[in-house]
């Protein structure tokens, strides 16, 4: 990504229009392929400004609250698919006001809203979310079918006496992985519950499917659909969210205070725990333009971020150059689970949002102020 950092202020997230486009591309190849649709999980990213480019790609929104719901509805303007753990009552009839799918996570939960659904919204797609207990994620916190996972029914738990005014499953079991694991829990999810698809007229993929980061197997995922679709002709949905955004966009970071214990650290004027959440959560080290691990480079700096907590650390980079006060550091793919999970602790305000068209002209969409921090509090 070809940015001119001196008419950028910092710290700010920049996603790149082009590069956008060219996984929307690749998620449309795929729905013309296999015949399956493509629905955006909000959950990774919800930058409305760009949903007039995405729509022209993708066929709706996949939303996990009342808000995301709205807020698919209001700004994509197409099909918005809703899951969450369990429904508030005193949200549910607004809710039923955006949503075209509606997926529950157990009996209990469609049994209670069944008749809401049938006073309010008669043609809503219900749907249930099964759990095939079939693990390929790595880590226990982002594995939907680990022991005890409460995501999804189990075929035990499974009710098909329960099953009138249902009209589609929906399993997710992945987390940036490859074709072969869906083939894999596909295979699981048709033994354990292939024997009700044909009372269905569609079924959700889910999402965690990272196609298109280098190497994923499109041919795979596309064989793999065309082929289910022989089987059971259904309407078949996936529901990426990182993949949407992977390598589209960047955090610019501006360097204000160099200090040393032991070893140098620049402190930034960003934050790990504030603006990228997931540096911690997950754990990752952020690639960053033009540095390389310890030792590769010979100016070795910790890159601190401008938060009380001690843990406040983005990681060890090694530079070719010195970095001085008013650096500029460009924190590579930055543009997913960003937006969606920042917070203000300490008061810390919010990376601006800013768009790279295509001339590679950079326009700034939001910036965020007090009034943006004082507004959660009370």
């Amino acid at each position: 990504m070809d940015i001119d950092l001196n008419n950028i202020q910092t710290p700010c997230y920049l996603v790149d229009e082009a590069a956008l486009e060219r996984n929307l591309r690749v998620m449309d190849g795929i729905q013309r392929r296999s015949g399956c649709k493509i629905i955006m999980a909000l959950k990774a990213f919800a930058m409305f400004s760009l949903f007039p480019l995405i729509r022209q790609f993708l066929c709706g929104v996949a939303a996990s609250s009342l808000n995301e719901a709205r807020l698919g509805y209001e700004e994509f303007g197409k099909e918005v698919h809703v899951y969450t753990p369990a429904y508030r009552d005193s949200e549910f009839p607004e809710l039923l006001r955006y949503a075209q799918h509606v997926v529950f996570n157990s009996f209990s939960q469609w049994n209670h809203f069944k008749p809401m659904i049938a006073a309010l919204a008669s043609g809503v797609h219900c749907g249930i979310r099964v759990n095939p207990q079939h693990s390929e994620v790595r880590y226990a916190i982002y594995d939907p079918c680990s022991p005890f996972s409460r995501l999804g029914v189990t075929r035990e738990q499974f009710r098909p006496e329960f099953l009138d005014g249902i009209s589609g499953l929906h399993f997710h079991t992945l987390c940036e992985l490859n074709a072969d694991s869906l083939v894999r829990t596909l295979g699981k999810f048709e033994d354990k519950f292939g024997e009700f698809l044909e009372k269905m007229q569609w079924v959700n993929f889910g999402g965690g499917h990272h196609i298109t980061r280098e190497g994923y197997d499109v041919e795979l995922l596309c064989r793999t659909i065309a082929d289910f679709k022989m089987r059971h002709p259904l309407e078949v949905y996936l529901e990426p969210g990182e993949a949407i955004a992977l390598n589209t966009g960047v955090l610019v970071a501006s360097v204000l205070d160099i200090t040393h214990n032991e070893m140098d650290i620049a402190i930034l004027d960003t934050s790990a725990v504030a603006h990228m959440p997931d540096v911690l959560e997950m754990p990752y080290r952020p690639r960053i333009a033009g540095t390389g691990k310890p030792g590769e480079y010979p100016h070795l700096y910790r890159l601190g971020g401008l938060t009380c907590l001690a843990g406040d650390v983005i990681g060890d980079y090694s530079f070719p150059e010195p970095l001085t006060i008013g650096s500029k550091l460009v924190l590579m793919d930055m543009a997913h689970y960003t937006m969606v999970k920042n917070n203000n602790f300490n008061g810390l305000r919010l990376p601006s949002i800013a768009i790279q068209d295509r001339s590679k002209q950079i326009r700034v969409i939001r910036q965020f102020g007090y009034e943006d921090f004082r507004s959660r509090l009370s």
